[in-house]
């Protein structure tokens, strides 16, 4: 049986996430208001779509994570770590990460699903404290970063580009090895990709993947 997606109006809910599809497809609709996305964050849901005119919600089972004491560090990456090769800032310039984010050209992706909307929404959420990036630089130009949501102890990975080698996946360790001396007891990577399986995050049950967030 195909679950019907929900259609979000101006009240601030959402369905609960067992009734998403097959493929994590849990909503339709609403709007991209700091109340709505803290909401959907906080509630296991993430926004991802590429018309702003209907925005979509996810919560996708199984549900990819990275457990920060996980964490796998290549012979190459621990050597660059050694090497200082870049340097790792924290909120230093949050609207040219996700701008960088947006624009950054991708294999196999004719355009991106971060619109100027969602930029504008994500820029709002830092400003109120709840989304952060991580910058990377060399020799003081910014050539890589990522952004997410912080939930306090679950950190919500949203995007990340780089335009050097490593550089995005030199900020994503600096970022996990801060979150384990913090004691964060997940990172939410989202859907499965090769690239974050090979820095040890995996696949769990959504229901499982719940008790973090709940």
């Amino acid at each position: 049986m195909v679950n019907p997606i929900y259609y979000l109006t101006d009240k601030l809910e959402f369905p609960p996430v067992h009734t998403a599809n097959e493929e994590g497809l849990l909503a339709a609709g609403g709007d991209l208001s700091v109340e709505r996305l803290q909401l959907a964050y906080k509630s296991g849901i993430f926004p991802w779509f590429d018309d702003d005119r209907l925005p979509l919600w996810w919560s996708p089972d199984p549900r990819m994570v990275l457990f920060p004491q996980e964490l796998k560090v290549s012979k190459s990456m621990r050597k660059l770590l050694r090497d200082e090769a870049f340097t790792v800032t924290k909120n230093k310039n949050f609207e040219e990460v996700i701008h960088r984010c947006a624009t950054v050209p991708r294999d196999g992706q004719p355009g991106t699903w971060i619109t100027q909307n969602m930029q504008n929404a994500y820029i709002e959420l830092h400003k109120k404290g709840f989304a952060h990036s991580y910058e990377v630089w060399l020799d003081n130009q910014l050539v890589g970063g990522l952004y997410g949501i912080d939930l306090g102890t679950v950190f919500c990975g949203e995007s990340m580009f780089s335009d050097v080698s490593n550089a995005s996946k030199y900020g994503f360790i600096t970022m996990v090895q801060e979150m384990q001396a913090n004691n964060y007891k997940l990172i939410d990577c989202q859907v499965y990709t090769q690239h974050l399986e090979s820095l040890g995050a995996r696949e769990i049950d959504r229901d499982y993947f719940m008790e973090f967030i709940e």
